[in-house]
């Protein structure tokens, strides 16, 4: 019995992106459903194979559709108000992580509709990070923490969501990463914020003699 259990646990680690993507959707569908059902929505039919390349994530499209607004908006306005967090900004974030598939899966090994790295959804005690409520919930709070850290500081911010915070602090400001510039320049522009080339911390006032 321990050499099946040892087997099983090996047999899901060595999972590719691309696997952990088929073996979500199953999972998924059951839960994107019932939140669907329970607003009176309903969702179209999910594939089993993977789609062309996408600009919102970096990974393939994965083959299930984008959750229906009716579904997403009450998860994504109780998640802003319960963290504090604007809601406009929550929803650029997922929009340009997942384009709203939750069954999404990145080259990285990103997770989810927040696209959540398996550490930080241990870390914020997500048990299934392609259970849409749960990842929305661990990602706005993640994003609070953020925010906290970089005083409001929203392209700071969105570095550390995208490159980790060390290389943003190391940067002090948006790291010259082409990847994340373009990552925070996207979400900036669907909120109406224009970054400028300067650091993006704020000037610390002149120790007084």
């Amino acid at each position: 019995m321990k050499w099946i259990i040892f087997f099983l646990a090996a047999a899901a680690l060595a999972q590719t992106p691309a696997e952990q993507q088929r073996a979500a959707m199953a999972k998924q569908r059951t839960a994107a459903q019932t939140q669907a059902e329970s607003v009176g929505a309903r969702l179209k039919p999910w594939g089993d194979t993977m789609t062309e390349p996408g600009p919102a994530f970096e990974s393939e499209k994965p083959a299930c559709d984008p959750l229906a607004d009716a579904v997403s908006a009450p998860l994504i306005d109780g998640a802003a108000q319960q963290q504090g967090v604007d809601t406009k900004l929550l929803r650029a974030v997922i929009d340009q992580e997942s384009g709203f598939r939750p069954c999404a899966v990145s080259a990285k090994g990103a997770q989810g509709l927040m696209q959540l790295m398996p550490a930080t959804a241990e870390e914020l005690k997500v048990d299934d990070p392609f259970d849409p409520k749960q990842s929305i919930d661990a990602g706005a709070k993640y994003l609070k923490q953020l925010l906290d850290k970089y005083k409001g500081d929203i392209p700071q911010t969105l570095a550390a969501y995208n490159a980790g915070p060390g290389a943003t602090d190391q940067a002090k400001g948006v790291p010259d990463i082409p990847e994340t510039r373009a990552y925070v320049d996207a979400i900036l522009q669907k909120l109406g914020i224009k970054r400028t080339d300067q650091p993006s911390i704020r000037t610390p006032k002149p120790i007084e003699n």
